[in-house]
């Protein structure tokens, strides 16, 4: 990973915006979309800036000042770039390329935007509004994520893909979820793309891995950043509360 994918708050915030034509429209566009306040680069108080075409001379001169500068199509300029966005509000989904290839990035939003569908926004603000209640059913921190990935996951019961998923429904039929489990994952290959989805999604819900010592790095990656990851040579016999994934090759 060359970069770290963030979501910038940019509400009432100065954003400098340099250049003119088309590009430059549709970076006005999207940055006051996004609730900023687009202005010259005269302003002193704005850190971040987008200079539409590319001039180095206004690059350097902002770099200089301590502003992150996105130049257009010059991605050896850029302190950060500028993904195609999926738009299901509040769900944001960002496609980056590093700069590499926008096209590519902008097939990949029109295959996402054809699958995901326009209620996913709506079950967002659902699973928000019940935070209160799902802490009440859950009250342990692993047992209530454990519930929530195993609604969520495919043919759950609010699958996010699925039908129309009921939050409500969901919570009145919930019981406490299963603590102390532990998953065994064999793997097929060294290539994370042969994981099947029951396992992806074990992975992305485990709270400790224990794995082999061959287990290759990108397919410990697929598992949740904060999950401990103990190299073993069989999984442990004190299973303790959560969800514990062994990995064996």
């Amino acid at each position: 990973m060359q970069s770290l994918p963030v979501f910038l708050a940019l509400t009432g915030r100065p954003v400098i915006l340099t250049g003119a034509g088309e590009a430059a429209d549709a970076k006005r566009r999207l940055l006051e979309r996004a609730g900023a306040i687009v202005v010259g680069d005269g302003d002193m108080d704005a850190r971040i800036a987008i200079v539409a075409d590319g001039d180095e001379a206004m690059v350097a001169r902002l770099k200089a000042r301590g502003v992150l500068v996105n130049a257009t199509d010059r991605p050896a300029l850029c302190d950060f770039t500028l993904p195609a966005i999926v738009d299901r509000d509040p769900v944001l989904i960002a496609i980056g390329t590093g700069g590499a290839s926008a096209g590519l990035a902008a097939a990949l939003r029109q295959r996402l935007e054809a699958l995901l569908p326009g209620h996913l926004g709506d079950l967002a603000r659902a699973l928000f509004a019940a935070r209160g209640d799902v802490r009440r059913i859950w009250t342990d921190a692993g047992a209530r994520r454990r519930a929530i990935g195993n609604a969520l996951a495919p043919g759950g019961a609010i699958d996010p893909l699925g039908g129309d998923p009921d939050v409500q429904a969901w919570l009145a039929k919930a019981t406490d979820a299963a603590s102390g489990e532990v998953y065994v994952l064999r793997l097929r290959s060294a290539d994370p793309d042969d994981l099947t989805l029951r396992d992806a999604r074990m992975l992305a819900m485990a709270d400790r891995v224990f794995h082999a010592a061959d287990v290759p790095d990108a397919i410990l990656d697929r598992a949740r950043a904060d999950a401990v990851r103990v190299a073993a040579d069989g999984p442990p016999r004190d299973r303790g509360d959560g969800l514990i994934v062994w990995i064996t090759v």
